[in-house]
């Protein structure tokens, strides 16, 4: 599984999302105020700050949250499949 975070500096929700996202191994956060981040969320089509895609191992998409923060226990149950 892979997980990918999408957030903005000034977002108000993105403090839950990466709260949400703590300890998990296979993270990658990404900067929609930095280029390459921009780049990332335009590739995604993430259009709302914080989201959260999460891709199983062939690369499909599997679950996602835009533009909110799911519960730890939400995130954690979508990744035990």
């Amino acid at each position: 599984m892979t997980i990918k975070l999408f957030v903005k500096d000034d977002c108000p929700r993105c403090p839950a999302a990466k709260h949400a996202c703590e300890g998990i191994e296979s993270l990658e956060v990404f900067d929609v105020g930095s280029v390459e981040g921009l780049a990332e969320a335009s590739y995604y089509s993430v259009l709302a700050t914080p989201t959260i895609l999460v891709f199983d191992d062939t690369g499909s998409e599997v679950a996602a949250w835009r533009g909110a923060a799911p519960t730890r226990s939400a995130l954690r149950m979508s990744l035990a499949g």
